[in-house]
């Protein structure tokens, strides 16, 4: 599996290594975030917009589901946290953004994990006091165990 564990010790620091994502990131890549509220999901995210050069503020989408950022790809920040069924995210009509050209980020992932592509890069993120984050990077196919062995080589810190 290739796990990869990372602990943050501040905000910026996750968004540095959310950067070294984005600059790996190739069209269709599909990573699928996961941890508690305020836990840094989109903190990652925001430094992964960078990595892509987007110059827009990456915001949660957590009232719009989803938001397209422009930059070196086109970045689908996809947020779930609003929904509680699985056939309200079936419903939403993602295979477009999933199976795309660009890049998507989905926040709370574990609401639709059955609905999403297999082959992904899953990041669970979790508290490990006020501004350290656990960071785990779970690959599932090629491409993503080749982003966490490129992460592991990458200076973010």
């Amino acid at each position: 599996m290739n796990q990869l564990d990372i602990i943050s010790h501040s905000p910026e620091q996750t968004q540095k290594l959310g950067a070294s994502i984005g600059k790996l990131a190739q069209p269709g890549d599909n990573l699928l975030l996961v941890g508690d509220l305020g836990a840094g999901k989109t903190c990652l995210t925001q430094g992964i917009a960078r990595g892509l050069n987007i110059k827009e503020y990456a915001a949660s989408p957590s009232f719009v589901i989803i938001r397209e950022l422009k930059g070196r790809l086109p970045l689908y920040h996809i947020d779930f946290y609003r929904l509680d069924h699985l056939e309200e995210i079936a419903e939403l009509g993602l295979d477009d953004y999933l199976y795309g050209h660009g890049v998507c980020v989905v926040e709370w992932a574990e609401k639709g994990l059955n609905l999403l592509p297999p082959e992904h890069l899953l990041i669970e993120i979790s508290y490990v006091s006020d501004t350290e984050r656990s960071l785990k990077f779970k690959p599932s196919g090629k491409r993503y165990r080749q982003i966490v062995a490129q992460l592991k080589q990458c200076n973010w810190q």
